[in-house]
């Protein structure tokens, strides 16, 4: 099993109902294929940095996922088919992202111990 997080721009015409809809087709293709979801995250509407599809906004989400490594080939053809998902990419997190997350979620930050001299 592998540790990935999943970042995916929306179409803005989405209806909430179709966005959770949307989520939770995702959520369960992984669980179906052996994987568990670690975290969701749904950014919502946001700015485009530049026009795709000649539109300027997106609703996001980041998904923090674990799979088999062979998974994803078929979970990115289901994103290319989807019309509703205007662009999606895959990066796979090592220990230390995977940490880093942890904390973060956590809220509490990470703290660096003083050492005496």
């Amino acid at each position: 099993m592998n540790n990935y997080e999943l970042m995916v721009i929306f179409t803005p015409v989405l209806s909430e109902e179709d966005f959770k809809a949307a989520q939770k087709k995702y959520s369960d293709l992984i669980a179906e294929n052996g994987g568990s979801v670690v975290n969701s995250n749904p950014w919502g509407l946001k700015s485009l940095a530049y026009p795709i599809q000649k539109k300027t906004t997106g609703i996001y989400w980041i998904l923090e996922y674990t799979a088999p490594s062979d998974f994803n080939e078929k979970f990115k053809i289901q994103m290319l088919r989807d019309e509703q998902i205007m662009r999606h990419m895959i990066t796979k997190l090592d220990k230390y992202a995977v940490e880093y997350n942890v904390v973060k979620k956590s809220g509490l930050g990470f703290h660096h111990q003083k050492t005496e001299a």
